[in-house]
């Protein structure tokens, strides 16, 4: 007998703790990120709350470029005064999730189902979504010698991250919008779905292991140059072309133990977002440098500049989409039917935003209030 499918999702992000990640930090989760040197604590500077430092996680990847210009930038520091910003990076949501739980990492930026996923687990008393980061950058992308159409995916082998993972959820959902039938636990059906770890995705296209892959950026990018080709960008999937990739998420006590210093982080935030979008050209370079700040390698400009095109930086945590991906995941037999009302609590970011003369966000029902 298959195991229980509400299982399934909990079982493949556990898993994706054991993916390796890179050189590994005291607290075992993740790697420490290089800070930027400029980021200079201001003369007269006094610590939020009284604390010494916040710890930030972030992962190696471009749909989190918000916190990859806000660390190269110095915003982060520069809006904790004399607390000091410290960083993670991660490969995997379950291993900043398990971060978050330890008190490794006070504040995270990571992606919806990772997310949902943390919430639920913990009856909803280990985070809260407070702010968005980052919508679209995923793509289908193929082997145009072997798929020519949407159509001809069928009977294909197509990658995606990891059981149950974002991707893993919304390719699922789309396969079954076409009608064809694949076992979610195992892969197998109508088309062939193997978990592959991004890093390792460009080589099993090269060696022709996989027909295409269901990626975030720059992973689609990557493929891209190896000579595969776009089919399909999700984002034409959704209302307004816009969906959750990255949302930040906070510890609950440290929300309600140091609202200024999470105010710190999302006004940095907030700065961060309205600079990459005023600057695409100069985010862009300076996302790739903090990248090769923290893996040693920078991303070469025909993978980075598309990659960064199709990425769209927002404080709108999008939550109606993220609710929707979590009814995906429920339909594709990965998730029991969750209860996420307050799984969002906006009321930080919206008092960063009222100061900086923005629009409120909204929680779409799944707020804390």
């Amino acid at each position: 007998m298959p195991a229980n499918r509400s299982t399934l999702i909990r079982r493949g992000l556990a898993a994706a703790v054991a993916l390796p990640l890179l050189t590994l930090a005291a607290c075992g989760y993740g790697s420490k990120a290089q800070d930027d040197q400029t980021a200079k604590v201001a003369a007269g500077a006094k610590k939020i709350d009284g604390l010494d430092s916040v710890k930030i996680g972030y992962f190696g990847n471009l749909t989190h470029g918000t916190a990859l210009v806000g660390v190269q930038k110095g915003y982060f520091q520069k809006s904790l005064g004399a607390t000091k910003a410290q960083y993670q990076i991660f490969n995997a949501g379950p291993s900043e999730i398990e971060a978050l739980n330890s008190k490794s990492i006070d504040i995270g930026w990571i992606g919806p189902s990772p997310a949902i996923n943390g919430y639920t687990k913990s009856n909803g008393k280990n985070l809260r979504i407070i702010g968005g980061s980052a919508s679209g950058g995923v793509k289908l992308v193929v082997d145009p010698k072997k798929i020519k159409s949407l159509k001809d995916v069928k009977g294909k082998t197509i990658a995606t991250p990891q059981l149950g993972n974002t991707q893993d959820v919304a390719f699922l959902n789309w396969i079954a919008d076409q009608g064809w039938k694949v076992d979610a636990e195992s892969g197998k059906g109508d088309v062939s779905v193997v978990r592959t770890d991004n890093k390792v995705t460009p080589d099993a296209y090269k060696s022709g292991s996989i027909d295409g892959a269901w990626v975030p950026e720059p992973t689609a990018s990557k493929l891209v140059a190896e000579g595969a080709k776009v089919l399909l960008d999700e984002s034409s999937l959704w209302p307004d072309k816009k969906f959750v990739i990255t949302n930040i998420i906070v510890r609950q006590d440290f929300l309600k133990e140091h609202p200024k210093a999470v105010e710190a982080v999302l006004r940095a935030s907030v700065e961060a977002n309205k600079w990459i979008n005023a600057n695409p050209d100069a985010a862009r370079a300076a996302a790739n440098k903090q990248l090769a700040a923290d893996s040693g390698k920078a991303l070469p400009a025909d993978v980075l500049d598309p990659a960064w095109k199709s990425i769209q930086f927002t404080n709108d945590p999008l939550a109606a989409t993220l609710n929707t991906e979590a009814e995906h995941a429920v339909k594709a037999g990965l998730l029991e039917k969750p209860d996420l009302k307050g799984i969002y609590d906006l009321t930080p970011l919206n008092k960063v935003l009222k100061a900086e003369g923005e629009s409120p966000v909204d929680a779409a029902g799944l707020g804390t209030n």
